[in-house]
């Protein structure tokens, strides 16, 4: 059996055993790797269409966190024009259109110097993208277009035939995906304990069962309630989000239940209330933890018996009301300790979900900081903005504590702190390098969850051989390259697979770079 033979196969099972698309990672990088991987490219890419853009589920060449970026053809030029061709469009070596892989390849800032790609379509629709890339002129003349057209009809037919197998089966679960743009959802997690959640979500998402999230502080409490409202059957209705920790006691009742004119001094006028205003829509009740003891009944009534009564009125009113508690507090700990309500604790958990720190995770944390990383572009006008090896390595030691949240603003500030340290000619054609120096994580980044080999990676990575200063920039960096690989092979007993890891590359990336150093 073939490589590519292997690579469909493990595809067609992974989708036959109901995962979904958002847990595909390891085989759409086996595919791509088994089309293309041999092609005279430094980097290539696998995307697929998802609202707003193109987001790559596949990347050889390239760090993983590419694979958290998401690509929209206005702001890139190149991938307008491959979306718009109808075979394999090439670029010349003086296209003014910038690429936007430049200073993304491996470990090289230099400008990409040839650029092929060729849209994955369904008629009139496009699927997604496969786009290859190489650092020297001309360097992938001799590709075969032919060939190439073959591979991306093949890689069209993966795409199509994933797309009708989530939309079918999100038509058994009555979400209304169709109507939201693209049935192959977007591209998702790395880790198992997210794609555990993601799947968990998917079976709770279409029904009106209440929902109780709890996680630490930043872990994205509120994006996993918008993300679980739009896979409803009332995505359509309004999602109504209410802080019960900034609600002055006082006027709990009258914000979530409403009020009549004249119920207390100062109501001059009707108000609904947050039930109301959610009515076929979602609640979601923030820091429900923080709700007083002395107003949990009037909520358990409510959750009860479907209806509220607005302060001042003797009469009750029906809601249709789906609701998602949210809390980064053990309620089964306050029950326990008196100061939330047992019943009211089982009417908000018929369905709990957890959601994992940062730190239990590592897997998705480059994922994470590519999707950063591209916000802090557009915002900055950059070319492009990477992670230099060493920052990769300390965003993976340190521990997180406040979780996604954390992640997200230490990249901001990195960002400007990298930018300020650069001389930029123009914004508009900068790649700019965040290091570890830009990061300002304590000095203390290896935790005790770290495998030793990432932190002996970590101390170790930049110890290089003595290079000949007439070689070129291309030739040196295959020199240190390639002397290191070698290093990491030797201390892992030539095991490629965990040579990849300590390396933190996909294995797939790691086999096509040593193809390309001569090391295979």
């Amino acid at each position: 059996m073939t490589i590519f033979s292997r690579a469909l196969r493990d595809l067609l099972a992974a989708l036959s055993d109901g995962k979904p698309f958002d847990a595909l990672h390891p085989q759409w990088s086996r595919l791509l790797a088994a089309l293309v991987g041999n092609y005279p490219a430094d980097a290539s890419t696998l995307m697929v269409s998802v609202e707003g853009g193109l987001q790559p589920v596949a990347v050889l060449g390239m760090g993983s966190e590419v694979c958290g970026r998401r690509f929209q053809l206005e702001a890139h030029p190149r991938l307008a024009a491959i979306a718009a061709h109808p075979h394999v469009c090439r670029f010349p070596r003086d296209c003014a259109l910038p690429d936007p892989f430049d200073g993304l390849l491996d470990a090289d800032l230099t400008h990409v110097h040839d650029c092929m790609g060729i849209a994955l379509r369904d008629g009139d629709r496009l699927l997604g993208m496969l786009t290859l890339d190489a650092l020297i002129p001309e360097q992938m003349a001799g590709i075969d277009d032919e060939e190439l057209m073959a591979a991306a009809e093949l890689l069209a037919t993966c795409l199509r035939l994933t797309g009708q197998l989530e939309d079918t089966r999100s038509r058994l679960n009555q979400v209304l995906s169709s109507e939201r743009g693209t049935p192959l959802g977007s591209p998702g997690w790395h880790s198992p304990a997210m794609a555990r959640l993601f799947e968990s979500m998917a079976l709770v998402a279409p029904t009106d069962l209440s929902v109780l999230l709890h996680g630490e502080t930043g872990v994205g409490k509120e994006h996993l309630t918008r993300h679980l409202h739009e896979r409803s059957r009332r995505s359509n209705g309004p999602l109504v989000r209410v802080n019960c920790a900034t609600l002055p006691e006082s006027l709990i009742e009258s914000a979530l239940f409403g009020h009549r004119r004249g119920a207390f001094s100062g109501a001059n006028r009707d108000h609904q209330g947050h039930f109301v205003m959610a009515d076929g829509g979602t609640l979601m009740l923030d820091e429900i933890g923080e709700l007083p003891l002395c107003q949990q009944p009037r909520l358990l009534r409510v959750l009860q018996e479907g209806e509220i009564q607005p302060l001042g009125s003797d009469q009750s009113v029906k809601v249709d009301v789906r609701l998602v508690a949210v809390t980064n507090r053990d309620l089964a700990e306050e029950v326990a300790a008196g100061r939330f309500r047992e019943d009211l604790y089982h009417r908000l958990s018929v369905f709990p979900l957890r959601i994992p720190p940062l730190r239990e995770r590592r897997e998705d944390i480059l994922l994470l900081a590519g999707h950063f990383l591209e916000d802090n572009r557009v915002r900055l006008g950059l070319a492009n903005l990477r992670l230099d090896i060493r920052a990769e390595q300390a965003l993976l030691a340190w521990h997180w504590p406040g979780n996604v949240r954390e992640l997200e603003h230490t990249l901001s500030r990195a960002a400007l702190r990298a930018m300020g340290a650069t001389h930029l000619v123009s914004r508009r054609s900068a790649v700019v390098c965040i290091g570890i120096q830009h990061l300002d994580l304590p000095a203390e980044t290896a935790s005790s969850d770290v495998e030793p080999e990432a932190n002996h990676l970590s101390t170790t990575a930049f110890t290089q051989p003595t290079v000949d200063n007439t070689l070129s920039l291309r030739e040196a960096t295959d020199t240190f390259q390639r002397y290191h690989i070698e290093q990491v092979l030797a201390a892992h007993d030539h095991n490629w697979a965990a040579s990849a890891r300590a390396l933190d590359m996909d294995s797939a990336n790691l086999h096509r770079l040593g193809r390309r150093l001569g090391l295979k």
